[in-house]
């Protein structure tokens, strides 16, 4: 089976991803689903009590319906929903299994993970951004306290926590840690105030905290290095030292631009290194390699969701199925 030269292969079992193997599926194309984690890995880590941003019925894929008991569906709601349309559609998966190069051999690539190697004639690049999270690059990152993913307030009950970030995962973080008993929450921030694109429902809630003096806030503010036991960082008028016990860096995440360069693929010369590739045909600009999802946004991680890229995945099959 592993030396069978598959007519695709996809790097990426999210949202995205499954959808272009159910288009591979539709027209009978031979392929193959990876990821170095869980089906759908990136949902897995949101935090447990998340909820959408989008209705249920703008994340439903191959004809699915996605039926949630809620006005926006949650995180338990996706996870089942997603591990419905995989059995559906009899999905050939290879979960937790990390691909550590892919070499373009003539006609095909040889595709080699961690398991084993694979041939294909074409793939599609559906990774996301969620792996690769932007470090804070100060001393004292490295300590077990600092973490760059967040899943529940539980561990944090009674500690003095320090957030990193302004936008929506660091908004509900300090949110949620304040109602779950932290003994201080306390908000590092960039920029001077709280980010504009901050679901709606929450922003009045956190600037209502923060001039409440329930959540603590530092605007125009960096961090200078983390101990054991303190943070020290740097306002706008001086640099102060606060007691603490954890800090969770919500600074945001960036796709795999290691794997795109290394299958040639071409970026503009942008802020947000936007990879090049044909909007009709998401073809990249290396032959045979196609572009999916939140990857084809480059840094700007806002830009593509699940609801706006599964139109990627009939693009994609449709130019494959030409060749």
């Amino acid at each position: 089976m592993k030396n069978k030269i598959q007519d695709l292969i996809i790097i990426g079992a999210g949202p995205i991803g499954l959808a272009c193997g159910i288009e591979a599926q539709k027209k009978d194309l031979d392929h193959l689903i990876f990821d170095k984690g869980c089906l759908v890995n990136s949902l897995y880590r949101y935090p447990m009590n998340m909820t959408f941003f989008s209705t249920s019925d703008k994340l439903e894929i191959g004809g699915v319906p996605f039926i949630s008991h809620n006005p926006k569906p949650t995180r338990g709601e996706a996870l089942e929903y997603y591990r419905r349309v995989t059995t559906h559609w009899k999905l050939p998966l290879r979960l937790y299994e990390k691909i550590t190069e892919v070499q373009r051999q003539g006609n095909f690539f040889e595709v080699i993970t961690d398991k084993g190697n694979y041939r294909c004639k074409k793939i599609v690049i559906a990774t996301g951004f969620y792996d690769f999270p932007y470090l804070l690059n100060v001393p004292g990152e490295q300590l077990p306290k600092v973490q760059h993913y967040y899943k529940e307030a539980h561990p944090f009950f009674g500690m003095n926590v320090v957030v990193v970030g302004a936008a929506n995962s660091a908004v509900d973080v300090a949110l949620e840690l304040y109602r779950k008993g932290a003994k201080s929450v306390t908000m590092i921030i960039r920029e001077e105030e709280i980010g504009q694109n901050v679901k709606y429902w929450s922003k009045p809630d956190i600037i209502n905290r923060i001039e409440e003096g329930s959540i603590n806030a530092y605007f125009n503010s960096q961090i200078e290095e983390i101990t054991t036991d303190h943070v020290r960082f740097k306002t706008a008028d001086e640099v102060k030292t606060i007691d603490n016990d954890f800090v969770l860096a919500m600074t945001g995440y960036q796709p795999n631009f290691e794997l795109l360069e290394s299958l040639g693929v071409q970026f503009h010369k942008d802020e947000y290194r936007t990879p090049k590739y044909d909007p009709d045909s998401m073809e990249s600009t290396a032959e045979g390699v196609y572009l999916a999802g939140v990857v084809c946004g480059g840094l700007k991680t806002n830009k593509w969701f699940i609801e706006n890229s599964r139109d990627h995945a009939p693009l994609i099959i449709k130019d494959i199925e030409k060749h």
